[in-house]
């Protein structure tokens, strides 16, 4: 049975998943939308010259975000509970591509076909790359981050779920305090702020779970809790095919959630043939606003 905090549609789409025969244990869960958490219109088109903002290092106090929230209960868990944003309001058809680097063993590769795609199509994205694969490819890492197509998004230190109990996802232990939450975003908001000179804007929790605590400490050590409205590639599990299927439902405003460290996997191909078809339909590629 689903948990009680998980929305109905979501728990629908995880069941879909199911039934085609995906696991979603990894970066990617069910798919997920709340049109009432939506960002402000974007301030960048596919044009790489137009880099996202930037940030200066945060001034967050991260003991005194523990301070605030130790001992608080959550009331709410999921991926698309109030708080996390799933959208954007755009202007014109615009759509917004995300991939997650989830690093650890077995996924510290990078998807070098679909990153030179990405480049030579011109797609902006937002990486969402986990401390462990930064440090793993430090390199690699500091090139996504002088390349004014991408912007890189916090995906975590040890990518847990993000919780103040340990509430788990996919069978992924969550953190189990308020102290473990704050450790899990700061670690690699230090790590990134030192690779690129400035504080990420996003995060998005391993396995995109949040409790509704969490989502409230997010948001106070200076960053935006994401989720998304398309799930693209069920944690790097899907087939091409399946990939480029789920990308053609994509809707205007949304945000899809893939992965660019499984190079063998389905997500690349997938992606080279659903991102030029979306564009022959009209849509533009944005940068997370």
């Amino acid at each position: 049975m689903p948990d009680a905090g998980v929305s109905r549609r979501g728990f629908l789409a995880a069941g879909a998943a199911v039934a085609a025969g995906l696991v979603t244990a990894g970066c990617g869960v069910a798919s997920g939308n709340s049109s009432d958490r939506i960002l402000e219109p974007p301030r960048g088109g596919a044009d790489a010259a137009t880099a996202p903002a930037k940030l200066p290092i945060s001034t967050a106090n991260p003991d005194a975000v523990v301070a605030k929230y130790a001992g608080r209960q959550p009331r709410a868990w999921g991926t698309d509970i109030d708080g996390i944003i799933t959208g954007f309001n755009p202007t014109g058809k615009q759509f917004a591509v995300t991939f997650d680097a989830c690093g650890g063993p077995g996924n510290n590769d990078i998807d070098e076909n679909l990153l030179a795609f990405l480049q030579a199509q011109q797609i902006p994205a937002t990486l969402f790359l986990n401390k462990r694969w930064i440090d793993a490819n430090p390199a690699r890492a500091g090139q996504l981050a002088d390349n004014p197509l991408f912007e890189i998004g916090n995906h975590g230190t040890a990518h847990c779920p993000l919780s103040v109990t340990g509430r788990a996802a996919y069978e992924i232990k969550g953190t189990g305090s308020a102290q473990a939450a704050v450790d899990e975003v700061w670690g690699n908001h230090q790590r990134i702020a030192a690779l690129t000179g400035h504080a990420p804007r996003f995060f998005r929790a391993g396995t995109a779970h949040y409790d509704d605590v969490a989502v409230s400490i997010v948001k106070d050590l200076g960053e935006t809790p994401v989720g998304y409205s398309l799930n693209a590639d069920f944690g790097a599990t899907a087939t091409a095919a399946q990939v480029q299927q789920n990308m053609s439902v994509a809707k205007t405003g949304g945000v899809s959630l893939a992965h660019m460290h499984r190079p063998k996997s389905g997500t690349g191909p997938g992606m080279l043939a659903a991102l030029p078809a979306l564009k022959a339909n009209g849509f533009q590629f944005v940068h997370l606003p």
